[in-house]
């Protein structure tokens, strides 16, 4: 019983080396370094959008045009359907083509405006400028254009100014769901937000870290490093301590992330919703949802993570990693893509149905826990079916990988599994 005891802290002692191991390397290379600035400043960029703007843009960010009118009555009522729609949009009155011409030749305005009367008196607009990429201006314009042309309509009709009032208020109208433990309307749209956060989290986590644990083995085996580590080291020990240490590596960098991009978000909050995104508001957020999105990447992680160990262990070469684990990219790919589908329609049958599937389990069952009401005994058969495959493929990519890791005969694709299978 002792004899055992110690074999097994011996067992573990070598483990947590190759852990270690394995996490300190990649924290300390350039590419975690600079792969983790990366992400920080696009952390900081995304949450201080809106003061980088307006930093590059400063007074340019003003929009002014010249209105062309040969009818006195167009112009204030232009400027006054202007001011509703975008304040700071500044009209210039210009009393002919040709001046205007010469204020957008000396870069002084955007472009012009050309109002005229049509056959029965109303306006007609024609907007003109040295090139049409900026679709914002021109919808403003014609915003105020239709809102005049309607004010001028009113007069026309002799209404009252209530009667106005009331004919252009907005139609009072709201969506209600009939089942009782439906998501409301705003649920929704905070729940879509942070379903579409955590999906890009899993899609590039899966990709990135999996990739850097086949590419950990496949140049092991390169540098002959692989021999001197299983005369000392079974294996499968080997497999899940990399598999965990560059789990450890990617839990830092995410935590990395996410404080600094919380902590900004926070700061910058305010001028966040100001662009009137409903998808950054995150107060009603339930905490199932979060949950059973952190629940939903860490099975995710170690599902693709054991398959990118044992594909890993069956390239000889670093060059023809890509080509081993292309079909595992290509799922996680194919789960990114319905995912952003089911985004606007999650509750497909198609989708139902794809969710109970393992390797897109992590992305679509999350993605309806997100944004429907899902029945509980469909949640727990997923993460069931999910722990079952991630525990099948573990017993079968150490298999995979204790044979996988002394080929170093030309890779043959999946034919080096049964290959893998009958090494000794």
């Amino acid at each position: 019983m002792i004899y055992l005891l110690k074999k097994w802290v011996l067992h573990m002692n070598k483990f947590w080396i190759i852990f270690w191991h394995t996490y300190l390397t990649k924290v300390k290379s350039k590419s975690f370094i600079i792969s983790t600035l990366i992400m920080l400043l696009f952390a900081l960029g995304a949450t201080n959008i809106t003061k980088i703007i307006n930093l590059f843009e400063g007074d340019d960010s003003k929009d002014q045009v010249a209105a062309v009118t040969a009818d006195p009555e167009q112009y204030p009522l232009l400027q006054q359907q202007l001011n509703i729609l975008k304040p700071d949009f500044t009209l210039i009155k210009a009393e002919s083509e040709e001046a205007a011409k010469k204020l957008e030749q000396k870069g002084k305005i955007e472009g012009y405006l050309l109002v005229e009367s049509d056959a029965e008196g109303l306006p007609k607009g024609t907007y003109k400028s040295e090139t049409i990429s900026d679709t914002s201006i021109s919808s403003q314009l014609q915003s105020a254009l239709q809102q005049s042309k309607s004010v001028l309509i009113t007069k026309k009709l002799n209404l009252q100014q209530e009667q106005a009032a009331a004919l252009y208020k907005p139609v009072d109208f709201h969506v209600v769901p009939l089942k009782k433990d439906a998501k409301t309307e705003e649920e929704l749209n905070q729940a879509r937000g942070f379903v579409y956060i955590i999906l890009f989290v899993i899609y590039i986590s899966v990709l990135m870290y999996g990739n850097m644990i086949a590419m950990e083995v496949a140049q092991e085996k390169t540098s002959r490093v692989m021999e001197i580590l299983v005369s000392s080291v079974s294996p499968v020990q080997q497999m899940f301590a990399k598999i965990l240490g560059i789990s450890l590596l990617s839990i830092t960098q995410l935590a990395l992330f996410f404080l600094v991009g919380y902590a900004s978000f926070k700061k910058n909050l305010e001028s966040i919703r100001e662009t009137g995104i409903p998808f950054f508001n995150f107060d009603q957020l339930p905490v199932a949802t979060i949950f059973y999105g952190i629940l939903f990447a860490i099975l995710g992680y170690f599902l693709y993570a054991t398959l990118a160990a044992f594909l890993g262990s069956l390239v000889s070469r670093v060059e023809d990693l890509q080509q081993t684990i292309g079909p595992m990219t290509w799922l996680v790919v194919i789960g990114f893509m319905l995912a952003m589908f089911g985004l606007g329609k999650p509750d497909l049958s198609f989708i139902t149905i794809m969710s109970f599937i393992p390797f897109f389990s992590p992305l679509l069952m999350f993605l309806r826990v997100g944004m429907l009401d899902v029945p509980l005994w469909e949640i727990i058969l997923s993460i069931v079916l999910l722990l079952a495959s991630i525990g099948a493929l573990a017993v079968f990519g150490a298999k995979v990988y204790k044979g996988g890791v002394l080929l170093y005969s030309k890779s043959s694709s999946f034919k080096d599994i049964k290959k893998a299978l009958s090494q000794k």
